[in-house]
């Protein structure tokens, strides 16, 4: 048995978790719902406040997807429940972010403007606190959509490793190289 598919899910309360005859499992809570096509060859089972993934054999692929589903409809469960927050921040002088709605406006040291559109699903917020980086917050209940546009952000302008400037998450450690001033002594 895959480690993380034969865990069941624990359904808290003020969630509800429906499987339709085609394997789509729809989880819907507080603050949203989400939708989840699941391979045919897993079987999906909703009993007593839990819902339990079963796989058919145990080939190599069963087995990934068996793992691979129980996560994506886990994280569903999570966001519909808690919901998602990611922190980035702005290192670099001169480097802003600002929005209106769900325009980001992006000033990443390039001789223009980066301009992204933040999908509606997704609540984003830009502070610039005196003395400190610029930050950009983004929530929402969709974990793989977050992390995608968080992925966008980032790539925009990535961590170098000689002064650390860049987009990196908040917390995010950074290996530093030493400079060619450290190879001449």
């Amino acid at each position: 048995m895959s480690r993380i598919g034969k865990k069941p899910i624990n359904i808290p309360a003020g969630v509800t978790v429906d499987v339709s005859d085609h394997n789509q499992v729809t989880v819907k809570g507080p603050k949203g719902t989400l939708v989840q096509e699941v391979n045919p060859d897993i079987s999906v089972k909703v009993a007593d406040n839990q819902v339990v993934f079963e796989r058919p054999t145990d080939s190599k692929r069963h087995k990934s997807l068996h793992g691979l589903f129980r996560s994506l409809v886990n994280n569903m469960v999570v966001g519909v429940h808690e919901g998602y927050k990611k922190d980035l921040e702005l290192v670099g002088v001169g480097y802003k972010a600002t929005n209106q709605g769900q325009i980001l406006e992006l000033s990443l040291g390039y001789s223009h403007n980066i301009f992204l559109l933040v999908p509606q699903e997704i609540a984003i917020k830009t502070e610039t606190p005196k003395g400190k980086n610029p930050l950009i917050s983004l929530e929402g209940i969709d974990k793989e959509l977050i992390g995608q546009v968080a992925a966008k952000i980032k790539s925009l302008r990535k961590v170098e490793p000689f002064k650390g400037k860049g987009v990196r998450f908040v917390g995010e450690h950074i290996r530093r190289k030493a400079g060619k001033t450290a190879a001449k002594k």
